[in-house]
């Protein structure tokens, strides 16, 4: 017998959500009106991987690694929905606002700075051209 509300596909989300941004399960469970001990077993049928945290680790770190290539607009627009998805979550604490927001902040810095790198590559091929060119004048 099946016991609180069922899980329906928002809730499923949600519980995504919320669980990629490694929220704590009782505040998952908070935010779902359900347990924590629910949330658990939804997880592990979602198929999630659960990484156990030490409970004094900070979430953040100023160890950064530099990405092979760089990410493109569409994956930061994606990554940009589904912050802004995150901050419709009923519930969230104010850090998690504020970690989400610097992320929205980030990805249109992003954006203006993908810009300028392309335009600038765009000017330096040209310029390799241009480069080519002269030098079969010669």
């Amino acid at each position: 017998m099946v016991k609180g509300k069922p899980w329906t596909k928002e809730r499923e989300r949600a519980l995504i959500v919320m669980f990629q941004m490694r929220k704590p399960f009782d505040v998952i469970a908070g935010a779902l009106g359900t347990t924590e001990e629910s949330v658990q077993m939804k997880i592990r049928r979602l198929g999630l991987e659960v990484v156990e945290r030490e409970k004094n680790q900070c979430s953040t770190s100023s160890r950064l690694s530099l990405p092979q290539e760089l990410p493109s607009i569409e994956n930061i627009m994606k990554r940009l929905s589904a912050a802004l998805s995150g901050l419709e979550i009923p519930g969230i604490d104010k850090k998690e606002i504020v970690r989400l927001r610097s992320f929205i902040q980030g990805a249109k810095v992003y954006e203006e700075l993908l810009a300028d790198y392309v335009q600038y590559r765009e000017v330096e091929a040209e310029l390799v051209e241009l480069r080519r060119q002269y030098d079969e004048l010669l």
